[in-house]
């Protein structure tokens, strides 16, 4: 009976971090594609230091909320986003429409996709 309890603990635990786990990385990415929005919103004014600030504002809370993401998620995944995010300041700097544009698209795709794929749901288990 004891056993049972205590196995009944340890998965109430894990459970329970997992889903604390995924609650820090919905947040952390709605923050980022907040601050993706306010670069596009600059953008659609042709206020490029703004767009800059913002991107510059970006990379700060990425910096800043994915300091455990390695921990829990693809390195690969989280190495792309960095990639594409670099680019796109870049784009920005340059102030190339075209590819900002794209970029920042790529980028919040990026963004939005990482808690889908670390959610607790039938199709990520099987």
């Amino acid at each position: 009976m004891r056993l049972l309890v205590v196995l009944t603990i340890i998965f109430v635990a894990i459970l329970s971090f997992g889903f604390w786990t995924n609650h820090l990385l919905q947040d952390a990415t709605d923050e980022m594609v907040h601050k993706i929005t306010q670069i596009e919103q600059a953008l659609e004014e042709s206020q490029w230091e703004q767009a800059l600030a913002n991107t510059d504002e970006l990379e700060e809370t990425w910096k800043e909320k994915t300091k455990w993401w390695p921990s829990f998620l693809d390195h690969q995944e989280i190495d792309n986003i960095e990639f594409t995010m670099t680019k796109t300041r870049e784009y920005i700097a340059k102030e190339n429409t075209p590819l900002s544009w794209a970029h920042l698209a790529e980028l919040k795709l990026m963004i939005k996709h990482v808690p889908k794929k670390e959610s607790l749901t039938i199709e990520n288990i099987f």
